[in-house]
């Protein structure tokens, strides 16, 4: 029984220590936060910020939206900006425009609203190519918000071809994840741009050396979510404009949807 137990202890530091291994677990983990993020409200505070060549800021304004529930989808609905409350007559106009979501969504077709689903859930089929795109290592362990995770690096492999557009992208970028050990959840993200990336057929571009960084925080003690989301980057806009600065997107207040309590029908 002794020697049992032993080799047990050996052997599982050396199952744990399969990097691609955790990191397609906690793909399963996120893909079941991602349907869940539906069960909750929110708001979600942005704020953009340009800066000059020296670092120094240029200007800055920020946006809340109150994220809700609308005819079983998610609606962004401004209440804030640069953390004031709207003035009575660009509240109206949020509302006006709720409304006219609102209707429009009743009216669609149930053939409509599973291609939505499909679109929808299609975006985040690039995430599962993270065990391909990247040569994954786990670099250390760290506690970071209180949570045993182990540090991965992910570096991508040269020549990685994909037909996946958003897939592309990662061959762009190296980064560092810290997966939680005992949910294998992503906790922190952190990536960085080793070649210019282009969206929007190349009409914006992320310089070499742009930077990611991402956040999540258990709610309830049953779903993981997003907290912080910030980039920073020199780019370009179009073929005439360079841009410097930096987003930070935080996120609040989560509350469980209750169907009892709806204003927004389904109906």
């Amino acid at each position: 029984m002794l020697r049992l137990l032993a080799a047990t202890c050996l052997l599982t530091p050396l199952v744990a220590q399969d990097a691609a291994e955790i990191v397609r677990k906690s793909l399963a983990r996120d893909a079941d936060n991602f349907e869940r993020v539906r069960e909750y409200t929110y708001l979600a505070r942005q704020e953009e910020r340009e800066l000059d060549k020296s670092g120094k800021v240029k200007s800055a304004e920020s946006q809340t939206y109150d994220i809700s529930i609308l005819a079983g989808r998610r609606y962004e609905r401004l209440v804030a900006k640069n953390d004031k409350p709207l003035s009575a007559k660009e509240e109206h106009q949020e509302q006006v425009k709720m409304d006219r979501e609102l209707t429009v969504r009743q009216k669609e077709t149930p053939a409509e609203r599973a291609k939505l689903e499909k679109e929808r859930t299609g975006n985040r089929r690039y995430l599962q190519e993270v065990p391909s795109v990247f040569n994954l290592s786990i670099v250390g362990t760290e506690v970071v918000s209180g949570k045993k995770t182990w540090l991965i690096a992910a570096e991508p492999k040269p020549g990685y071809k994909t037909s996946l557009d958003r897939a592309k992208v990662l061959t762009k970028i190296r980064a560092k994840i810290w997966i939680d050990q005992a949910e294998y959840q992503w906790v922190k993200v952190d990536a960085e741009a080793i070649e210019p990336i282009s969206f929007e057929f190349g009409l914006f571009r992320i310089a070499q050396g742009g930077k990611l960084h991402f956040e999540q925080m258990r709610i309830n003690d049953e779903v993981w979510l997003p907290s912080l989301l910030s980039a920073s980057a020199d780019a370009r806009l179009g073929y005439i404009k360079k841009l410097r600065g930096d987003i930070n997107v935080t996120y609040r207040d989560y509350k469980k949807f209750q169907a009892d309590s709806r204003i927004l029908s389904d109906q």
